[in-house]
């Protein structure tokens, strides 16, 4: 199992020991997009989707999401977050909605697994928020699009903006 930080010399799951670590900045965005009708995608920004207001249930989830990371990853540390976004931006030619969630903290560890379940998350809220006029939706491009602090220094993913 060399080279996987979550394993022990017996081939264990293990959580990484991160207590000799400094804490330094870290922050990490990640991404995902929910397609669907054009005609879902007009009641999402018109506002009158039965739910209520589709976006703003979704980027709180999202939140909500990032913040509980540890409870629903079996390995990842429990962290102090000290800055979580989830942003949304309409695509009409898709159509789609495009989440963008990013995370910060001061800590002994980074912070993709946060970014990455906030987005999934905001993702899956939007999808029940809105199956009742459109269950073919997609969920698709689930990735980390950047982060940065820590020993492997900043990554940013290819095509990336």
């Amino acid at each position: 199992m060399s080279g996987l930080s979550h394993f022990d010399a017996a081939g264990n799951a293990a959580m990484v020991d991160v207590s000799a670590k400094p804490a330094t900045p870290r922050s990490a965005i990640a991404e995902a997009r929910v397609l669907m009708q054009a005609a879902t995608l007009a009641v999402i920004e018109a506002g009158t989707a039965k739910k209520g207001d589709v976006l703003g249930v979704a980027r709180i989830a999202g939140i909500m999401a990032a913040k509980r990371t540890a409870e629903l990853i079996p390995l990842c540390h429990p962290l102090a977050l000290s800055a979580v976004t989830v942003d949304f931006t309409a695509e009409s030619a898709e159509p789609a909605i495009r989440i963008a969630a990013m995370v910060r903290t001061t800590g002994p560890t980074g912070v993709e697994m946060e970014a990455l379940t906030a987005a999934s998350v905001a993702a899956l809220t939007i999808y029940d928020m809105c199956k009742a006029i459109d269950r073919g939706m997609r969920i698709e491009g689930l990735r980390l699009l950047h982060k940065e602090g820590g020993k492997s220094g900043p990554y940013h993913a290819e095509g990336a903006t």
